[in-house]
C-alpha cells in the first residue's frame, strides 16, 4: 500500500513557459504534470509527502540511454534517442536484472537504464539544487524504486532529487581484454557517467541547477561516488559529494581478476576454448539475461567467501583505456590527481558496519571465528611472505585483545574487527588522501550511532531483533520512505534523527556546509588537515568528538607503507 497518492479531483488547467520549456499543469494533487526535455515531452505525476502532505513533482522511468540490450549487452550506454509525443513517466520501471537474494529467483529487466526526478517546486525565482543518488547493493542488487527510496523526507526541503538504475552482476561488469570485443569492463559505472551526463543536460527542465549537483551513494553506490570522483569522464558532472559506508579504497570496491568470466560460462554449460573470448562473449550473448543473473554470484568459491571475496562481478581496473575508460588504473593511483579533490566532502559511516556479516560468520563460525589471517587487508597479504604475515596477525591480536596467542574470536568480537577491515579503515585511508592531495577543500566526517530498535530496518533483517547496533545500511531507514518504513510520531527521536540527517544533507547540496538551524546550537567542523578525526556523531543526540574508531587504525595503518597507504 503506498501512502504517498495524491488526492483531490477537482482541477484548474494551467501553462507556463520558463525559459525553453513549456510547463502544462493541474493545480491539485493526483493529477498530471507536463514538461519538455531536450529528448521528448514528459508525463509526471503530483504527489503528496507521507507526513505534511505537502506537495511534489514526480516523473519516473524516464530512459536516459538506449535499452542495454542485444548488440548493447555489456557495453557501455548509447545515448537516448529523442521521441514522439508524451512519455509516461508517472511509474517506474523495473529493476536491472538480478537475483532476488530472499527467493534466488532472477527479476528485473536488461531493459532498465532509466532515472525518476521529483522536484519540490516546478517553478522559483532560482533554479533549485540537485541531489543525484546511487543505490548500493554490492553491485549485484538493487534499484531505483520507490519501494526502497522513497523521496518524501527529502521533498520537505527545496531541492531536486534524482534516482537511477544501473546494470549489476555481470550484465555491468562483465570484462574481457580483446580490445576487439570492446568490453573491457564497467559498464555499469558507465551507467552512472550516462546519468549524471543527462542530469547535465535535462535537470533545467524540471527546475534544477545544472551548475549545483551534490552526489551522493551509500555502500557500493559510495564507492561509486568515490569513483566518479577520481574519472574524468564526470569532470565538472557535479560539484559536491556524500560518501555513505564506502569508498573507492574498499577492497571490495575493485575486484581482483579470478577470471570470472571463464568460470561463469563453464558453469553455464559452455564446452568452447575458455581463452577464445570471442566465442566466450558470443555464448553469453545467446544465453537468457534471466540465467546469467542467476549463476554469475554461484562461481564464488567457499574459499573466496571465507577471505571475503563475495562480488565475482564488480569494478575492475579495465584492461586497455577506451573513450569511455572509467578505471585506468588502480583507484589509489587516481587520488593524486583526481579532479574531485576541488569537491566538498561528507563521509562517514555506521558505528557498527561489521553486523553486515552475522549471518554469513554465524553459517561458517567455526571457521571464520579463527581465521585471524584473512583479516589482514588482502592487498597487504599479496605483497607479503609468510613471516611478515605471521607477525601482522599476532600484532593485530595484541592491538584487539592483549594475547598474541589468541585462538579464536567471540562473534562480536569479530564483527567489531571486520567493522574497521571492511569499511571505516578504508574511509580512514581516504581522509588521509584528502588530507594530502585536497588540504584547501571542506571534508567533513560522521559517524551515524542511530540504534533504534524498530527502525533499524537493515539490522533488523539482517540479524533479528534481539540484536542491537547501527549495522551497515541502516541510515538508509532515516533518509528515504520506503516498503519497510512506518509513519512516526514527531516526537520520537528516529523521527527527530530523519528531520537533523536530511538538514544537513540538504544544507550541504545548497551551500556546501551541512551546518544548518536543525542542528543548532552543534557545530560541525570541516577536518584540519593533520589534525584528530573529529566526526559529527548522530545518534539520537548530536555530538561533535573524537571518532571511536580513530584508536583502532593504529594498528591497521602499521599494516601498509607509507607509499601505499594512500
Amino acid at each position: 500500500m503506498d501512502l504517498r497518492v495524491g488526492f483531490g479531483d477537482k482541477v484548474k488547467l494551467g501553462a507556463k513557459v520558463i525559459g525553453h520549456k513549456l510547463i502544462q499543469y493541474r493545480l491539485g494533487t493526483n493529477q498530471s504534470t507536463q514538461l519538455e526535455t531536450k529528448y521528448g515531452l514528459l508525463k509526471g505525476l503530483q504527489r503528496r509527502t507521507v507526513y505534511d502532505g505537502e506537495i511534489y513533482h514526480a516523473f519516473e522511468g524516464i530512459p536516459f540511454a538506449q535499452p542495454p540490450v542485444g548488440e548493447l549487452r555489456f557495453r557501455a550506454p548509447q545515448p537516448v534517442q529523442p521521441w514522439q509525443g508524451v512519455r509516461d513517466c508517472t511509474y517506474a520501471r523495473e529493476k536491472p536484472m538480478q537475483r532476488n537474494s530472499i527467493t534466488m529467483s532472477a527479476e528485473g529487466s536488461e531493459d532498465c537504464l532509466y532515472l525518476n526526478v521529483y522536484a519540490k517546486r516546478l517553478d522559483s525565482t532560482r533554479p533549485l539544487p540537485v541531489m543525484v543518488w546511487i543505490f548500493g547493493g554490492g553491485f549485484q542488487i538493487g534499484g531505483a524504486s520507490r519501494d526502497l527510496y522513497g523521496p518524501d523526507y527529502f521533498m520537505k526541503h527545496d531541492v531536486i532529487l534524482v534516482t537511477f538504475n544501473y546494470r549489476v552482476g555481470v550484465l555491468g561488469f562483465l570484462s574481457l581484454k580483446e580490445r576487439s570485443l570492446n568490453v573491457p569492463g564497467n559498464a555499469g559505472l558507465k551507467d552512472q557517467v550516462q546519468a549524471l551526463r543527462w542530469v547535465k543536460e535535462n535537470i533545467a527542465s524540471f527546475n534544477g541547477d545544472p551548475d549545483n549537483v551534490t552526489l551522493m551513494g551509500e555502500s557500493a553506490g559510495a564507492a561509486s561516488t568515490h569513483i566518479m570522483m577520481q574519472t574524468d569522464q564526470t569532470r565538472g558532472l557535479f560539484h559536491r559529494a556524500i560518501v555513505q559506508s564506502g569508498s573507492a579504497l574498499c577492497a571490495w570496491a575493485t575486484e581482483p581478476d579470478r577470471r570470472w568470466a571463464q568460470r561463469l560460462v563453464k558453469k553455464l554449460g559452455y564446452t568452447g576454448q575458455e581463452d577464445d573470448e570471442q566465442e566466450l562473449l558470443k555464448f553469453l550473448q545467446e544465453t537468457p539475461g534471466s540465467k546469467l543473473a542467476l549463476h554469475c554470484n554461484a562461481i564464488i568459491t567457499q574459499e573466496e567467501q571465507r577471505d571475503y571475496e563475495i562480488i565475482a562481478f564488480g569494478p575492475v581496473i579495465e584492461p586497455y583505456v577506451g573513450e569511455d575508460c572509467v578505471v585506468p588504473r588502480p583507484q589509489q593511483e587516481q587520488l593524486a590527481s583526481a579532479w574531485g579533490n576541488a569537491l566538498p566532502l561528507i563521509i562517514g559511516a555506521n558505528s557498527f558496519e561489521g553486523l553486515f556479516s552475522y549471518q554469513t560468520t554465524l553459517q561458517d563460525a567455526l571457521h571464520m571465528l579463527s581465521a585471524f589471517e584473512a583479516l589482514i587487508p588482502r592487498q597487504v597479504r599479496d605483497v607479503i611472505d609468510q613471516d611478515e604475515l605471521n607477525e601482522m596477525v599476532s600484532r593485530l591480536k595484541v592491538a584487539y585483545f592483549g594475547d598474541p596467542d589468541r585462538g579464536s574470536m567471540e562473534l562480536f568480537e569479530c564483527l567489531h574487527i571486520l567493522s574497521t577491515k571492511n569499511f571505516w579503515h578504508d574511509i580512514h585511508r581516504t581522509l588521509l588522501a584528502r588530507s594530502v592531495y585536497a588540504p584547501a577543500t571542506a571534508t567533513y566526517l560522521y559517524r551515524f550511532d542511530m540504534d533504534s530498535p524498530h527502525f533499524n530496518h537493515y539490522r533488523n533483517l539482517k540479524c533479528g531483533r534481539k540484536v542491537r547496533g547501527v549495522c551497515h545500511a541502516d541510515d538508509i531507514s532515516y533518509m528515504f520512505y520506503g516498503i519497510l518504513s512506518s509513519k512516526l510520531d514527531k516526537a520520537t527521536p528516529e523521527y527527530q534523527t530523519i528531520e537533523r540527517l536530511i538538514a544537513m544533507w540538504t544544507s550541504f547540496a545548497i551551500t556546501g556546509d551541512p551546518n544548518c538551524e536543525t542542528i543548532a546550537p552543534v557545530k560541525w567542523d570541516p577536518l584540519r588537515p593533520g589534525g584528530p578525526e573529529l566526526c559529527l556523531n548522530i545518534a539520537d543526540g548530536l555530538e561533535f568528538i573524537p571518532l571511536p574508531e580513530s584508536k583502532q587504525f593504529v594498528v591497521w595503518d602499521s599494516f601498509y607503507t607509507r607509499e601505499s597507504l594512500y
